[in-house]
């Protein structure tokens, strides 16, 4: 569920400064957004945002607000810092900043968990006006031990953000995650209130049981009968009780190889279900055994522990602990990986969150109306910085 902001990883765009307007790819389709006076009413837009309807009577936010905000990802730029930070006696993170080295810092949690950072994931953020940060969590992409599941929790990770953010003099940041990086986006705020200025989700993941089942035990099946073949095959009949646990025992074998193959199993199944339409590209990412390992064997750790949460809805139990912090939610509506009931029940219990139903996508944050949303979502949130509420 990488599950998954791991897509955010893996696939970039290479035209330069920003794109041309997504809308002329588009098909004329409506996007459904939750306004937040209104928590329940569900207004009608365009994906242009050139015109709306509006039942009578009751609030919506101005077309021209909207139709100042860029939607496109901005140009590739070069970090003009990189380092390691020892956050314990065994790990090191790898971090990264780009972008304006005084702008309002903005720090990027990956997928996965184990998915890692790429360089495309700086282009969400207008880098003359953010500092952004990117970092590897641990085990994960240039963080060392590679793959290491010791010492690697949910509140750990938690503790890493926090000693980065002491480590570069950051006094308070904007938090943006998609998939498991929605998951540590919200459990870093829940615990750390005051440090964040604002938030952009993606791709709700909620680490309950039933999203689990649902990706790993046989649910998205219906939907990817062709990629679940080779997924459950690479289970004996007799253990496919739970592929979980049936996973986690090849994912922690002594012997290399059968890691290995479990982890290109694992992942494979995640990669072909990440997009709306089939992506190659992110398929590919299956047979990278080095990526794979860490993305296996990290997720299948953090699902076999239940993200080591000590309730199973333990992040709706506490919005009340964010429900100031202006935030933007973003939804795929065919999103395989993290289905859309997690991120409407997280809208249920926030509606003062904006939810961007993204009505012709699936998991990516790069597909085109998530990515048009994403950068949308940053926009907006730096026109308040710069020009209040």
């Amino acid at each position: 569920m990488s599950l998954l902001g791991f897509t955010s990883s893996l696939v970039s765009f290479t035209p330069s400064h920003p794109l041309p307007s997504l809308t002329p790819l588009l098909p004329s389709l409506s996007c459904l957004s939750i306004r937040r006076r209104n928590p329940l009413l569900l207004s009608v837009r365009n994906l242009d945002y050139k015109c709306e309807s509006q039942a009578s009577g009751l609030y919506m936010e101005p077309v021209k607000e909207s139709v100042e905000l860029n939607r496109n990802l901005y140009a590739n730029i070069e970090p003009y810092e990189t380092g390691f930070l020892k956050v314990s006696d065994l790990h090191s993170i790898y971090y990264e900043q780009s972008g304006s080295p005084s702008g309002h810092p903005v720090v990027f949690l990956h997928g996965g968990p184990g998915g890692g950072t790429a360089p495309s994931n700086r282009r969400f953020f207008d880098p003359e006006f953010y500092r952004i940060i990117l970092f590897d969590q641990r085990g994960a992409g240039k963080s060392t031990p590679h793959a290491c599941l010791e010492e690697n929790t949910t509140w750990d990770l938690i503790a890493d953000i926090e000693k980065l953010r002491e480590h570069l003099k950051i006094p308070e940041w904007q938090v943006f995650g998609g998939s498991w990086g929605s998951t540590l986006a919200l459990a870093y705020s829940q615990s750390h209130p005051e440090k964040v200025t604002g938030l952009v989700l993606r791709g709700i993941f909620l680490l309950r049981k039933k999203e689990i089942d649902w990706f790993y035990e046989g649910g998205a099946a219906a939907i990817f009968p062709d990629a679940w073949e080779s997924f459950r095959d690479f289970i004996p009949e007799n253990e496919r009780g739970c592929f979980v646990d049936a996973y986690s025992k090849r994912l922690n074998s002594d012997d290399l190889e059968t890691q290995y193959a479990a982890a290109r199993a694992w992942t494979k199944w995640e990669m072909m279900t990440a997009h709306l339409l089939p992506n190659e590209e992110t398929v590919k990412r299956g047979d990278d055994d080095i990526f794979s390992l860490a993305f296996a064997r990290i997720e299948n750790h953090y699902f076999v522990n239940k993200g080591f949460f000590p309730s199973d809805s333990f992040l709706l139990e506490n919005v009340d602990k964010i429900r100031h912090i202006n935030t933007t939610i973003v939804q795929g509506r065919y999103d395989v990986c993290c289905p859309m009931m997690s991120a409407w029940d997280l809208h249920k219990a926030w509606p003062e969150a904006d939810l961007k139903v993204v009505p012709d996508a699936g998991h990516s944050a790069y597909e085109p109306g998530i990515t048009a949303e994403l950068v949308a979502a940053n926009e907006k949130l730096k026109n308040i910085i710069k020009n209040g509420p």
